[in-house]
């Protein structure tokens, strides 16, 4: 495959012609009598039209056909794609999933579509107001099928295996150690070339804004510019039998016939558009003289709530960094938190737990729910000399952290037969060192 071209720049106005169509974009307006190619004109709004310019956020398309010629949506089977968060009791305790199986293509066949899992989640869709987290486990490609979401944005952390994906806005591909975002209404097709998996943030009402810097200054965390959009891609193919559109509406799945792939935009222009970047172009900003900062500063993209400061979800990840802090316990320390903390591992070993934290895994810290290293972290950590040293080469560990409370699927819980029913005991070992005679313990260095 020739190596794909990209638009560089987060939520840029941008605009886009296929070179095999040139000047298929109109001039000087959007809506012409009869557009260049006799293409259709058609809007597609990720905002109010009244919002903020800032804020606000739509695209024109120039496509062969209306994405309006199909026929009529038909339910179809959801499979194990919920937003029922009442299937089973809340349950308060650390949670840890061993990596997700993915189903073997020689005993069934699975797409992106088919393979979705819905782990947890909360809000409602209805009111535009919430968040679910979704694994994907998939082993061959979407066929003369496409995926759209009316209930809000996707980002997608793929942790095994490449992703290529067509949109109406062209072509990505979206390797491990990358993430996409694929925006409310965007119909996209995805093809795998292995047993593929990974993770999946969805966002209800709200978009992915990159988060404030405050005094970090004009540079720094994830910069717009490394963000790519695609560039302008069409097929004018017929499908005989039909191409399925599928449509997640709210929280249900629902399926209609077309005769052309939706994939015939030639030209578009605007800021709405899907976009993916490379984790390793950011930028880590750490603590160079003692303590933590937060882990608001590994912060790549979040999805804001109508509470200053406060996020529906943030995507935080944990990259290759120094560590230099004087006097201080380096791995990240023991936590309660009022966020719910969703973590993945993309690759690696994750500092606070070298073992049973796996590539493909995950974790989930609900709100209040105590959590931090395992005891041997903390007795190696404790006693360890300091001097700079490189920390988490090799790894990618990343995590979705929401303020609403999330509730665990039924599948999360029982069918995924993932769950690590022995995750409490890696604290069991810690043990009490209080010195109560004495002040100032040794110090290890």
């Amino acid at each position: 495959m020739a190596e794909l071209k990209y638009i560089s720049g987060f939520g840029n106005e941008c605009a886009s012609e296929d070179p095999r169509c040139p000047g298929s974009l109109p001039e000087g307006q959007n809506n012409p009598q009869v557009c260049p190619y006799n293409l259709y004109a058609e809007q597609l709004s990720g905002s109010a039209f009244t919002c903020p310019r800032s804020t606000n956020k739509r695209s024109w398309l120039y496509r062969i056909l209306p994405s309006v010629s199909h026929k009529p949506f038909e339910s179809i089977d959801e499979g194990h794609v919920t937003h029922n968060w009442d299937e089973v009791d809340p349950d308060p305790n650390q949670l840890r999933w061993k990596p997700f199986e993915i189903p073997k293509a020689s005993q069934k066949k699975v797409d992106f579509v088919s393979g979705l899992h819905t782990l947890c989640g909360a809000g409602d869709i209805k009111s535009n107001n919430g968040l679910a987290i979704h694994i994907f486990l998939c082993n061959t490609s979407m066929e003369n099928r496409c995926f759209y979401n009316s209930d809000g944005d996707f980002l997608i952390v793929p942790q095994k295996g490449n992703l290529l994906i067509y949109t109406e806005f062209g072509k990505m591909l979206v390797q491990p150690n990358e993430i996409c975002v694929i925006q409310r209404g965007m119909r996209f097709s995805i093809d795998v070339f292995e047993e593929t998996r990974g993770y999946l943030l969805e966002v209800y009402g709200v978009h992915f804004e990159l988060p404030d810097l405050g005094p970090i200054g004009a540079n720094g965390l994830a910069n717009p510019r490394d963000f790519l959009i695609p560039i302008a891609w069409y097929e004018d193919r017929q499908v005989p039998g039909g191409y399925t559109v599928i449509n997640k509406y709210q929280g249900k799945l629902f399926a209609a016939k077309q005769d052309v792939s939706p994939f015939n935009v030639v030209a578009w222009h605007g800021n709405y558009t899907p976009y993916k970047y490379n984790l390793k172009n950011f930028m880590v900003i750490n603590s160079v003289a003692f303590d933590h900062a937060d882990p608001s500063i590994f912060t790549v993209l979040t999805a804001k709530s109508v509470r200053p400061g406060v996020a529906i979800a943030d995507f935080v990840i944990f990259p290759p960094r120094w560590g230099v802090a004087d006097k201080t316990f380096r791995p990240p320390y023991y936590h309660r938190n009022c966020m719910s903390e969703f973590m993945g591992l993309i690759r690696g070993h994750y500092e606070a737990k070298q073992g049973g934290f796996l590539p493909g895994g995950g974790s989930l810290h609900s709100t209040m729910t105590p959590h931090g290293p395992d005891a041997d972290c903390f007795e190696k950590a404790s006693k360890a000399k300091l001097a700079p040293e490189r920390i988490a080469d090799g790894t990618m560990a990343f995590m979705f952290e929401s303020s609403l409370s999330l509730a665990v699927t039924k599948w999360g819980l029982k069918a995924s037969k993932c769950l690590d029913e022995n995750y409490y005991k890696c604290w069991e070992p810690l043990k009490s060192h209080f010195t109560p005679n004495s002040r100032n313990p040794a110090e290890p260095n």
